[in-house]
């Protein structure tokens, strides 16, 4: 049940205003964090977020390794780096063997996630954050894997801060990323999470083309 939550921000615009009032946003500027976007829509969010202050943005591509006999159930998940976070309790309950996980990672590395890199940063690497302050970004989270994901492979390269900025998201999701973050900026935890696009009145599509723009570093109509 959704209930009172339901349509709570009315479109990213929102969500960013909203965000705004909560970020350090002396320290943001100052320090000129690098954002990692987790997903088109959290592209987006963290186009809107940066669109004063010109920090270093990026997407870290991720793919989910999903149930075969639950399309809808995301077992594991692997980065652009090659990082991996999988959900030990949902693999043995669904009797998955480590074998298909990391079977599925090597597929889906190689026909979606380099597809993507090529696609929308030509080839580019993704950037450095070595010695940097880094702000992950997304318009919602469900199960939390995709967060994991990048906090594994984001910590690996050894960051001054790392931070994240999320509109909305599970209670337990909450409490989990905190151990591994210095802060998370979030407007509201829920309890009983649902879909992300069910707690907005607009939650617009991405189209690639604005994707690539972003990543180029041209400036989208926001």
């Amino acid at each position: 049940m959704i209930g009172k939550y339901k349509n709570i921000l009315k479109n990213r615009h929102d969500a960013k205003d909203r965000l705004i009032d909560i970020i350090p946003i002396q320290k943001f500027k100052e320090k000129s964090w690098r954002l990692v976007a987790l997903s088109s829509g959290g592209l987006k969010l963290a186009s809107l977020i940066n669109s004063r202050y010109h920090n270093e943005m990026d997407f870290l591509f991720s793919e989910g390794i999903l149930a075969p006999n639950n399309l809808e159930c995301e077992l594991a998940r692997v980065s652009e780096l090659e990082e991996m976070v999988i959900n030990e309790d949902l693999m043995r309950s669904f009797d998955i063997k480590y074998d298909f996980i990391y079977g599925e990672a090597n597929r889906k590395y190689e026909e979606k996630i380099l597809a993507n890199i090529y696609k929308y940063r030509k080839g580019r690497a993704f950037f450095e954050v070595k010695d940097e302050v880094v702000l992950l970004v997304d318009d919602g989270c469900e199960t939390g894997l995709k967060f994991m994901t990048a906090l594994k492979t984001i910590l690996l390269q050894k960051p001054k801060a790392v931070y994240i900025a999320v509109p909305v998201l599970p209670s337990d999701v909450l409490e989990l990323l905190e151990a591994y973050v210095d802060d998370i900026y979030y407007i509201y935890n829920i309890d009983d999470y649902v879909d992300t696009q069910q707690y907005y009145e607009e939650f617009e599509v991405i189209k690639n083309e604005e994707i690539e723009k972003l990543l180029e570093g041209n400036s989208c109509e926001i």
